[in-house]
C-alpha cells in the first residue's frame, strides 16, 4: 500500500481556504499540526489569472496543493450561469495544476464532484461509471469542467510522473456554507427558508421531494483529504462519501426537527428535481481506513447553530 506521511512543517496550499471546504481543511489541518498552511483570498490572487497563478507559485513554492477553489452553487445557480461554471472552474484548475506541475509540486490533489458521474450511473455509483452515459442537463456545465480536472490529474501523472490525485466528494456541507438564496445547494437553501417561515403555516418543497441524495460533512471531507495525501496514489479518482442517502422529503423533516417548524409541506413539481437518485459506493476509501464519524442529525444541527450565528450577514 502506498504510505507518504506528510511533515506536519510543509508547505501546504489549501486552494479556496476562505469557502466552505477550504475552510474546513485549514481546521483540521491545524488541529493536526500542521505549521506552515498557505492560502489567499480572491482578492489578493485570481486564480483565473494564469500568469498571477505562475507568480505565486514560483513565490511561495508549495510542496503540497488541495484544490478546493471552484466556482459553485445549486440548481438554480447552475442552470442560470453555465458559461461562467465552466469558464470560471475551467481556468482556475488548469492553471494551479500547470503551475503545480512546473513548479514541481510533491502532491497534488484536485477535489472534484460527484455530479461527474452519469444521471443514471448503477448505485451506488462506483469511480468506473465515470464516461458511461449523458449529464444531469442542470449542471452539465459543472460538471464537464470537473471531469476536465481529473482527465488533466491522469495527462499529468502520464507525461511527468508527478504523483497528482483527483478525489469525488459527495454533496457537501458544513459550518460557513453559502445561505444566499438563490445560489445556495439545497440544504442552506432549504434551511434558510424555513427559518423565516417557522411562523407560516405551510413550506413548499422545491420538486417531487423523491430524489435522493448523499450529505457528507466538510470536517469527514478534510479528514478524508489528508489520508489521501498519504495513502492513495493513482491516476483514478477515488469517492468520498458515507454510502448512505436520504429523500429530499426526509432531509427537509430532518432540517424541520432542528429548526422547530411545525407546518404542513407542500411540493412545486415545476422546480426541477436533478438527477433522482445519487449515492457514492466509497468502499476504496474505507479500504485505506477512512469513515465518515459525522451523524446527518448532528451535522444539521450544527450547520444551524452556526446560521443563527452568522444569519445577519446573508443577504435578504
Amino acid at each position: 500500500m502506498f504510505h507518504h506521511p506528510v511533515p506536519r512543517d510543509a508547505r501546504v496550499y489549501i486552494a479556496g481556504h476562505g469557502g466552505l471546504v477550504g475552510s474546513a481543511l485549514w481546521r483540521y489541518f491545524e488541529s493536526v499540526g500542521f505549521t506552515n498552511l498557505v492560502g489567499r483570498r480572491s482578492k489578493e490572487l485570481d486564480l483565473r489569472d494564469r500568469e498571477s497563478v505562475r507568480a505565486f507559485f514560483d513565490e511561495v513554492k508549495p510542496e503540497y496543493v488541495i484544490d478546493a477553489a471552484a466556482k459553485v452553487g445549486g440548481i438554480f445557480a447552475n442552470s442560470t450561469y453555465p458559461a461562467e461554471f465552466l469558464s470560471d472552474n475551467l481556468r482556475i484548475q488548469t492553471n494551479l495544476l500547470d503551475a503545480a506541475s512546473e513548479f514541481g509540486v510533491t502532491r497534488f490533489l484536485f477535489l472534484g464532484s460527484s455530479c461527474i458521474y452519469p444521471k443514471f450511473a448503477p448505485q451506488p455509483i462506483r469511480e468506473d461509471s465515470l464516461l458511461t452515459g449523458p449529464l444531469e442537463e442542470t449542471n452539465d456545465a459543472y460538471a464537464i469542467a470537473k471531469i476536465s480536472g481529473v482527465m488533466q490529474v491522469q495527462a499529468i501523472r502520464r507525461q511527468y510522473g508527478r504523483s497528482f490525485i483527483s478525489a469525488m466528494p459527495t454533496n457537501l456541507y458544513g459550518p460557513g456554507d453559502n445561505f444566499e438564496i438563490p445560489g445556495a445547494h439545497v440544504m442552506p437553501m432549504v434551511m434558510r427558508r424555513m427559518h423565516e417561515a417557522r411562523d407560516e403555516k405551510s413550506f413548499t418543497i422545491y420538486g417531487t421531494g423523491t430524489p435522493r441524495r448523499e450529505f457528507l460533512h466538510t470536517d469527514d471531507l478534510a479528514r478524508a483529504c489528508l489520508v489521501l495525501l498519504e495513502r492513495y496514489d493513482d491516476p483514478a479518482p477515488i469517492n468520498i462519501g458515507v454510502g448512505e442517502d436520504v429523500t429530499i422529503d426526509e432531509l427537509v423533516q430532518m432540517i424541520a426537527d432542528v429548526v422547530g417548524y411545525e407546518g404542513e409541506f407542500t411540493h412545486d413539481t415545476s422546480k426541477p428535481d436533478g438527477t433522482p437518485r445519487k449515492v457514492l459506493d466509497v468502499s476504496r476509501i474505507k479500504a485505506l481506513g477512512w469513515e465518515p464519524t459525522v451523524e446527518l442529525r448532528d451535522g444539521i444541527r450544527g450547520v444551524y447553530e452556526w446560521f443563527l450565528e452568522h444569519q445577519a450577514t446573508f443577504r435578504r
